[in-house]
């Protein structure tokens, strides 16, 4: 059967994988798709290549499409979020500089409590704090404003500054910036090169946090959706393949390539196990569901996590809360995920929101089939955002 080929935008990142791995395990073929994998120097590159009709989908920073529906950014482009291919998988890090007063203050660098992180880092400030993110419409700048507005490190002592993500350690090299928050293997990279520690996990601070979404133009998806179909069933083989440990060595190995990610497969390998090198000093962190690929719905674009992106980009971009959530929900097209996954028999909720933050531990929920099992995804804090309480 001739394959129809289809180019797909890109970061270099661990999350990218559902779609590399889409084309390089054969997920791909067996759609009849041949996936042209388009790497991007930054993200406002892969956001400008699907805009403006240089790419048919791309990996895409869940914020991403939210903000431009609210009419930020610069880009008008009607983009749909048709599946989430990764959550959590970020770290946030600090230079050696700061590792080392956060060292002396006491700091043990659990790599689990964001009240005790967040403490111990206004106790070491010198001055202002600045921070690297990929992006200033991402999961990172969400997860950091979240954690300090919850915290009570003060703001105003924060600078947040855009990073591409393969930079950040020349960025920490450079003095440029103090810290980071960034997607895997980045973080990691930095400690290889002995500019950095890790101190936290993204999962610390929100543990079901959509990270990275399969994107599209809207306007695509409409005209093509049996193509569309066919690309989302891809991802989601490739990313079910991915959520078994037996997968990590081969995928990690593919990931390594110079094409991709071009650096050493063990580095690549910490990310997917979740056993994480923290600093030269070689301390060692598991953290159990560092980036979830499947499990648990994974994959499902709940309209509720995209209000919850809306609300707290309204309240920094001085919009309405509830009229940006009602325009953010549509981002996020359970529509088109039930229509593509449902002849896979891929586990759907009966609902398309839920109450963030609710769920404690793993909980059955009303499905298809009665199987799905929902993952925790506590806020730190305990919070429950409410998708409808206005």
């Amino acid at each position: 059967m001739k394959r129809v080929a289809l180019s797909v935008a890109y970061m270099p990142l661990v999350d990218a994988a559902p779609l590399i791995l889409a084309e390089e395990m054969g997920f791909a073929a067996t759609e009849g798709l041949s996936l042209d994998l388009v790497p991007a120097p930054s993200w406002s590159s892969v956001r400008d290549m699907l805009a403006f009709g240089r790419v048919d989908a791309a990996h895409m920073l869940s914020p991403i499409p939210v903000a431009m529906a609210l009419g930020l950014g610069g880009v008008a482009t009607a983009l749909s979020a048709v599946s989430v291919l990764s959550i959590n998988g970020e770290v946030i890090g600090v230079g050696k500089r700061l590792e080392a007063r956060l060292r002396a203050t006491g700091f043990a660098f659990d790599f689990r409590d964001a009240r005790a992180a967040s403490a111990a880092l206004a106790s070491a400030l010198e001055g202002r704090l600045t921070i690297g993110v990929p992006f200033p419409f991402s999961m990172h700048v969400e997860l950091l404003r979240y954690w300090f507005d919850a915290t009570g490190l003060n703001g105003d002592r924060i600078d947040i500054r855009t990073v591409p993500p393969p930079l950040m350690a020349d960025a920490l090299t450079a003095g440029e910036i103090d810290a980071f928050c960034v997607g895997e293997p980045w973080g990691s990279a930095a400690v290889e090169a002995g500019v950095g520690a890790l101190l936290l996990p993204g999962s610390a601070i929100w543990s079901f946090a959509p990270e990275k979404v399969l994107a599209t133009r809207t306007g695509w998806a409409e005209t093509e959706p049996h193509l569309l179909g066919r690309l989302m069933r891809a991802a989601w083989k490739a990313g079910r393949w991915l959520a078994t440990s037996s997968s990590h060595t081969t995928a990690s190995e593919i990931l390594s390539r110079k094409r991709y990610l071009d650096l050493p497969s063990e580095v690549i390998d910490r990310a997917l196990s979740g056993r994480l090198t923290i600093s030269q000093k070689g301390e060692q962190r598991t953290v159990e569901r560092f980036a979830e690929f499947h499990h648990g719905a994974a994959n499902f674009p709940w309209r509720s996590q995209a209000r919850w992106i809306a609300h707290r980009i309204a309240a920094r971009s001085g919009l309405d809360p509830a009229t940006a959530a009602d325009r953010a929900a549509d981002v996020f097209r359970t529509d088109l995920y039930r229509q593509a996954l449902q002849p896979l028999g891929a586990e759907m909720p009966g609902a398309s929101e839920k109450l963030e933050g609710a769920i404690q531990h793993p909980t059955a929920v009303a499905s298809a089939s009665g199987g799905l099992i929902l993952q925790p995804d506590g806020f730190f804090d305990g919070r429950i955002f409410d998708p409808h309480n206005r």
